[in-house]
């Protein structure tokens, strides 16, 4: 069988023609790819093709730059020579290394999430020969995504005026907290402070509790999927215009363009809304119910899934109810409401309720990449790198630097061996 075992550290790449074998000895992943599969896979991506320069770091900027990747693009993640992405130590949990022998820092969970099929180099963007190394890849490259504090780059001669000469062509997304503009430009953007300030904590937690931040770093994630978006249209732009241009993210703009109904109902009614734990202050009943020895989730999106949770849980005299027939009428009765169904539901363990709710739900598999195409799915075809191990490939193949000049490179500093 052609097959290549994805690990991560930099490969010895054996190549013949019935097998190619990649052994990186540090921490294993199960993926096995069939060889084949690996060009197929690449020609039909929709990103297949395109290359992305990636200069951001923490969780935002890699979110997007891996789902350009799972998407089929080259992206060469650019990382500092000392530590890089400070995510990596990030930790614990980490993945440890698999060779005893081997003393080099283990990875830690947190980067290995969010920075799969991409390729790393260690360049010293204090030098002028590092900050050339960006411009000869930007030269080859389609998208460049950055999330600097506004105007750091344009000092160094990486901003977008500067790169544009360069390359025309280029798509250049920058991802900050507060945008490019105004008295909060030069602020860093952190996850939890933006979910404080654009109201998503307000509205998150125990009715009457404290303010709760969300469980998973929601703020970057949307962030990234919004620029990952965007980046998409700029690219379908291009092929009308022949012409790249500046995409600005900020975190703080999209937390407060994904409150979505909550803004709507502010801005419409002057309604503020408030914490209201697992409910919804549109929809009822959809919230947390006590079982007899834990608890379950109960949704309703409209009167006949009401309906139907009605006559599951034997509770039909409610659809006889005026106050309950509609879902104005159960918003309007909510707590009449939630009391009688609470007292259903603890009267049993969820293991029961879950049964009487089975032909309700169907079998559901996580995780894995969200978005399917037609022609080819996307895969993970490269491991989360370890730091600076494409440095060499990507300066020698690329950019057809001469061992000479890359071993100049390592000397100065530049970059890392």
């Amino acid at each position: 069988m052609n097959l290549i075992n994805l690990c991560a550290k930099r490969p010895s790449l054996a190549l013949s023609n019935s097998r190619i074998r990649c052994n990186f000895g540090r921490y294993k992943s199960e993926i096995t790819i069939n060889s084949k599969e690996i060009e197929q896979t690449l020609d039909n991506l929709p990103l297949a093709g395109y290359r992305v320069v990636d200069l951001t770091r923490i969780l935002a900027g890699p979110y997007c730059t891996m789902l350009l990747g799972d998407l089929g693009a080259e992206i060469i993640k650019v990382e500092n020579p000392q530590n890089g992405d400070d995510s990596r130590t990030w930790g614990p949990p980490w993945a440890y290394n698999k060779d005893s022998n081997d003393k080099s820092s283990p990875e830690s969970a947190y980067f290995l999430a969010i920075n799969r099929n991409k390729k790393s180099i260690t360049i010293n963007l204090k030098t002028q020969l590092g900050v050339q190394i960006i411009k000869d890849l930007v030269k080859k490259s389609d998208i460049l995504v950055e999330n600097y504090i506004p105007g750091k780059l344009d000092k160094m001669g990486l901003g977008y005026e500067e790169l544009k000469k360069i390359n025309p062509k280029l798509i250049y997304a920058s991802i900050t907290g507060y945008g490019q503009t105004g008295p909060y430009a030069k602020r860093a953007g952190y996850d939890v402070i933006v979910e404080a300030e654009a109201g998503l904590m307000h509205i998150t937690g125990e009715e009457g509790g404290e303010p709760v931040k969300v469980g998973v770093a929601i703020t970057d994630l949307t962030t990234g999927l919004y620029t990952h978006g965007a980046i998409m249209a700029a690219l379908i732009s291009r092929m009308r215009t022949n012409q790249g241009q500046r995409i600005d993210c900020s975190l703080i703009e999209c937390q407060v363009a994904s409150l979505a109904n909550i803004g709507s109902n502010y801005l419409i009614a002057n309604q503020e809304a408030s914490r209201m734990g697992t409910s919804h202050p549109s929809i009822v009943p959809y919230q947390r119910f006590k079982t007899k020895d834990s608890f379950i989730m109960i949704g309703t999106g409209n009167d006949g899934q009401f309906r139907i949770l009605c006559n599951a849980i034997e509770k039909r005299t409610l659809l006889h109810d005026e106050r309950f027939k509609t879902n104005s009428g159960r918003v309007k009765n909510r707590k009449e409401l939630i009391d009688i169904l609470q007292e259903k539901f603890i009267e049993y363990d969820t293991e029961y309720w879950l049964s009487v709710f089975s032909d309700k739900a169907g079998k559901i598999k996580l995780t894995g990449i969200p978005v399917k195409y037609s022609k080819e799915n996307p895969r993970i075809r490269l491991p989360p790198p370890t730091l600076g191990q494409h440095t060499h490939e990507v300066l020698s193949n690329i950019l057809g630097y001469s061992e000479d000049k890359i071993k100049t490179l390592v000397e100065g500093h530049i970059i890392n061996q």
